[in-house]
């Protein structure tokens, strides 16, 4: 998968943490079906994963492209 063309990429430690998970759901929504975007982050980003999966049950894929220590990358496709 690490030869996708990502629609984004968002580097969550640059978003206020208050809008941090707000912001990834808004440029989720704003993916068209079969694009993905990129998120990066310092640590692992699992608590929005659980959060994709309550607000956005079968709409997305999530794939690990690097898994730390210092740099978590993910693909989220929306379906």
């Amino acid at each position: 998968m690490n030869d996708i063309k990502f629609a984004t990429k968002l580097h969550a430690p640059d978003i206020e943490p208050r809008h941090r998970h707000p912001r990834i759901f808004e440029v989720f929504d704003e993916l068209k079906s079969g694009e993905f975007m990129e998120l990066s982050n310092d640590h692992n980003p699992k608590p929005l994963q659980y959060q994709f999966m309550i607000e956005r049950e079968g709409t997305f894929s999530w794939e690990y492209l690097e898994e730390g220590p210092t740099l978590w990358r993910v693909a989220i496709g929306k379906k």
